[in-house]
């Protein structure tokens, strides 16, 4: 008899039969809203029925076409498509499949670019499960313990996690930009350094967005040495964070974006957009796949972005989430006295609620019954950050706001009850 790993653990004892929008339903009938969307995966909700019907169309005509054997109506309509919502500068693309295999095409691009061998990442980040991933990976040592010696070549500087340090955003800004050019003097000179890789908010280190002037620090200390700018908007891509990709908010210009997770509606795809004259320098052979923009992933992702405009989910997701970010404070705050989380933060339809003891120490133990009451109560939620004590509320870009006041309503019982 087989089974699953026993390390693939359930956030919820959910056995699903079949979703809609931004409802999921159990093999028994019972209704739960999912605030998870599959780990901010299906962002126009599940089984939008243009998604679906472009899908089950595309699989009557072909399924798989390898892209660098032969090219697909798909493909050419997504990339053709992806210029009305991509920076404009950047104009050239590689599709793969997962998160982990674009932050790889981004490191191999700029190592390649450059000739430079480091690399910094920021302290909380998450890039993904594969060696070089998990060694960029700082939100857990979960995800690299285990399977030393990991890469070469990447550096951590902080990152302006303002709540962790016990400090004003400006002073963690400060700090973090402080500690990155110590990082240079000591660590990895200017020169040999190949990119920066950050996300706009950090996702599994806790739901933490960056603010403007750390992002234009990075972007000056790019220009001056050379270095490029990768930002991974694997989830906060496609209209999560209430703009198209979450940089926006910040007033800077990457050099390279990765992308994925919301792209698709859930059909595996990611990729890398750069511009032009970066993504020629590298090198022949260099970037390929058996799976990468998959015909029927590339359909779905048309359709995807063909409802993202037309229903305007991206300023849905800033009016949504604004409303979810004001509910989940009041939520922390009715009963200030005893309330167990100690920061509620995000942006756009990513907000986290920390749990923390009296003291302000991690409180996982508290976050994992919260999460186990709120299924109880049919809302779905996922926990992250280091020590997994933020609760994470992601619904798709298709959430209503009576379904936000109804999530909020659960919300507060379970902060109630606790």
């Amino acid at each position: 008899m087989t089974a699953l790993s026993p390390h693939l653990k359930q956030a919820s004892p959910v056995v699903v039969d079949h979703g809609l929008g931004s409802e999921l339903y159990d093999v028994d009938g019972r209704r739960y809203l999912d605030f998870t969307a599959g780990i901010g995966v299906v962002s126009t909700g599940h089984c939008h029925p243009r998604v679906v019907a472009a899908a089950q169309e595309q699989v009557g005509s072909l399924i798989h076409g390898q892209y660098t054997t032969v090219m697909h109506r798909p493909l050419l309509e997504l990339t053709e498509r992806l210029a009305s919502v991509l920076p404009p500068h950047l104009n050239s693309l590689f599709f793969a499949n997962s998160g982990s295999e674009a932050v790889e095409a981004a490191l191999r691009l700029a190592r390649q670019a450059t000739g430079r061998p480091n690399v910094v990442v920021f302290h909380g980040g998450f890039h993904g499960r594969t060696v070089a991933t998990a060694t960029m990976t700082t939100s857990g040592t979960r995800f690299s313990a285990g399977f030393s010696p990991l890469m070469s070549g990447v550096h951590v500087a902080p990152f302006p996690t303002a709540y962790r340090y016990g400090w004003s955003q400006e002073e963690a800004t400060a700090f973090a930009l402080r500690e990155l050019d110590y990082l240079f003097a000591t660590v990895t000179a200017p020169g040999e350094t190949a990119a920066f890789i950050v996300e706009p908010v950090l996702g599994e280190g806790g739901y933490v967005p960056g603010n403007t002037e750390f992002f234009a620090g990075l972007r000056e200390r790019a220009d001056r040495h050379g270095i490029l700018l990768v930002m991974d908007e694997i989830q906060t891509g496609f209209g999560r964070t209430g703009r198209y990709f979450g940089h926006q908010h910040f007033d800077v210009e990457p050099d390279v974006i990765t992308m994925a997770k919301g792209i698709a509606s859930g059909f595996p795809l990611s990729g890398i957009a750069a511009r032009e004259e970066l993504m020629a320098q590298a090198w022949p052979g260099s970037q390929g796949g058996t799976y990468g923009a998959n015909a029927v992933s590339c359909a779905a992702a048309v359709a995807t972005l063909q409802v993202i405009a037309e229903e305007g989910l991206v300023d849905n997701a800033a009016e949504r989430g604004a409303q979810l970010l004001q509910g989940a404070r009041a939520a922390a705050t009715a009963d200030a006295g005893h309330s167990p989380i100690g920061d509620v933060r995000g942006l756009g339809l990513m907000v986290g609620s920390e749990f923390t003891t009296a003291d302000g120490a991690p409180d996982p133990d508290r976050a994992k019954a919260a999460l186990t009451a709120a299924a109880e109560k049919g809302l779905l939620l996922l926990t992250c950050g280091a020590h997994m004590n933020v609760v994470r509320m992601i619904p798709p870009l298709v959430v209503s706001a009576t379904e936000v006041d109804e999530a909020l309503a659960i919300w507060s019982e379970v902060l109630a009850e606790l």
